[in-house]
């Protein structure tokens, strides 16, 4: 398994794993009939940089990007997906992890995520196991299409 920069020739790859996701509309505040090219837009074009995890197959992906310009920039934002037949199998966290060694590279001094659901208890579990610590609540940020209205959690992380 590698974890590499993606290329733009990996955008076909990705738009299923992407778009099932996003199409759930449970975990990621995007709108669930997001088009391929507005999506190739958000995960490809936007972020300062893509990643791709791949055996034979891309298993996962991920993004950086600056959270907020000017004075702001030194923090980064990071999203992360997996394959449905790659989860269960540690790769969030290993993409969480050498997400954090990109950022370094990149110059950032800190990274957060700003909309992690309280309803997505595996990632909150991960992402407070890998060192972030909720700093903020949102009450009832998102509607579940499931749960109905659930709290999102602003999550940050120093990067030493």
């Amino acid at each position: 398994m590698i974890i590499r920069r993606a290329e733009v020739a990996d955008f076909d790859a990705l738009w299923p794993i992407l778009r099932d996701v996003f199409r759930a509309g449970d975990t990621y505040a995007v709108d669930p009939q997001i088009s391929k090219h507005a999506c190739f837009d958000y995960w490809m074009t936007q972020p300062t940089a893509t990643y791709v995890v791949e055996t034979d197959e891309i298993l996962g992906t991920y993004y950086i990007r600056t959270n907020q310009p000017g004075g702001g920039a030194h923090i980064c934002n990071c999203g992360y997906i997996v394959a449905p037949n790659a989860r269960g199998h540690g790769l969030a966290g290993q993409m969480c992890e050498h997400s954090q060694d990109e950022a370094r590279k990149l110059g950032y001094q800190a990274m957060q995520f700003n909309f992690v659901l309280a309803s997505n208890e595996g990632a909150v579990r991960l992402w407070r196991r890998l060192g972030f610590e909720t700093v903020g609540t949102i009450p009832n940020a998102f509607d579940h299409p499931n749960r109905g209205m659930v709290d999102a959690f602003l999550m940050y992380k120093r990067l030493e």
